[in-house]
């Protein structure tokens, strides 16, 4: 394969060998943690918006504190696929591959984003029960989100330079 001809944006070819054989393509190999923070943002936007919007409406909703979590990491993961699905399926790849390359490159990412966050959410003194106006509800999200952003961005870095998780992806871009 010629390395230095131009990517169109279709697939690229490595279904003739598993990942981590042979030459090392997009995101396999020596991996910058550019890259890795940069995955990890990705994941992290589509995460704090389905996790803030799952919150308020489960607020609003007046739902318990479990209702509410579980809604906020349904939408999480919701959310943070869903920019993968579109930006591949922005590129041409089909709704049924492009599913299956999102659950791919962000499923490990957004898991421990969400570990981590709620965690630290379900940790902080107070902070289940803070209500959406209250500094505290704002200051252990925020803080659970930048914690788990440090946490993530190694794993990220340590998948991407296997092929795996966002690596998939750079196929597409």
């Amino acid at each position: 394969m010629d390395h230095g001809t131009h990517h169109t944006g279709t697939a690229h070819d490595h279904g003739d060998r598993p990942s981590g054989e042979g030459h090392a393509g997009p995101g396999e190999g020596r991996v910058t943690w550019w890259a890795a923070a940069k995955a990890t943002l990705h994941c992290l936007t589509g995460c704090a918006i389905g996790e803030i919007l799952g919150m308020v409406i489960g607020t609003a909703l007046m739902w318990g504190n479990v209702e509410t979590m579980v809604l906020a990491i349904a939408l999480a993961f919701v959310f943070g696929y869903s920019f993968t699905l579109f930006a591949v399926r922005r590129a041409g790849l089909g709704l049924k591959a492009a599913v299956k390359v999102a659950l791919a490159a962000d499923t490990v990412s957004i898991a421990v984003m969400e570990l981590v966050d709620n965690g630290i959410i379900a940790l902080t003194p107070g902070a289940m029960d803070a209500h959406l106006s209250d500094a505290l509800f704002w200051t252990a999200l925020l803080g659970g989100f930048a914690v788990a952003f440090v946490i993530t961005t190694p794993v990220n870095k340590w998948m991407i330079g296997r092929g795996k998780g966002h690596a998939v992806v750079h196929a597409y871009h």
